[in-house]
């Protein structure tokens, strides 16, 4: 179920934000109440108009996805618009008239699609993701290089330490990237912070 609803009040505490909101022209308390609902997602839309490049970015990334499949590239963005909606309950959208946080949701869907696919791409998929914390996100799940999107394997920012055992550790708490073979010996040879600012990237927290 994903409904169009109006912010009316918020208040931030120590522990989070409670957030009031309101549904226009719907009841929902037979759904509500019915299937027990106590959670729901969130998602904030500050209503800013999709820009030239993130256009850009989603145009370059439909069209690799087009060639690759041999699709044409017209239905292609049909389709990779439906697989959007599909997987993240939004409504249909028109490229001439969405939001940059639509916008944002989309590119994340399709370079998701790319990483799952292992579909190429004419670009670094880090220099068309216009989310970075998602890209990483998506890449330590899909195992995936975070640089070149060739498969990958952990890299730990937070070094594990002499003498622990990584097969065992928790190391949820520790940041870590995604890389292949050849990025992560150079990760380790430049050093962390020379590999951050060559490639814009960075180690998050991520529990299998």
């Amino acid at each position: 179920m994903h409904e169009l609803a109006k912010i009316i009040g918020y208040k931030p505490v120590q522990e989070g934000t409670y957030l009031q909101i309101f549904i226009p022209g719907k009841n929902l308390m037979e759904p509500i109440e019915e299937k027990r609902m106590r959670n729901c997602m969130v998602w904030l839309d500050d209503g800013r108009h999709i820009s030239a490049e993130q256009r850009k970015k989603a145009y370059a990334t439909i069209n690799d996805i087009a060639a690759y499949t041999g699709e044409v590239p017209e239905v292609m963005k049909e389709w990779l618009k439906y697989l959007y909606i599909y997987r993240t309950g939004a409504e249909y959208f028109s490229f001439s008239e969405c939001s940059m946080d639509t916008a944002r949701e989309f590119i994340n869907v399709i370079l998701d699609y790319a990483l799952e696919m292992g579909i190429p791409l004419m670009d670094f998929a880090l220099d068309r993701t216009d989310d970075i914390g998602h890209y990483l996100y998506a890449c330590l799940k899909l195992k995936k290089c975070a640089i070149c999107g060739r498969p990958g394997e952990i890299h730990h920012v937070d070094a594990i330490g002499m003498g622990n055992d990584r097969r065992t550790l928790d190391d949820s708490q520790h940041r870590k990237i995604c890389l292949c073979r050849i990025h992560h010996t150079e990760a380790h040879t430049t050093g962390v912070e020379s590999f951050t600012n060559k490639y814009k990237v960075y180690g998050i927290k991520y529990a299998e």
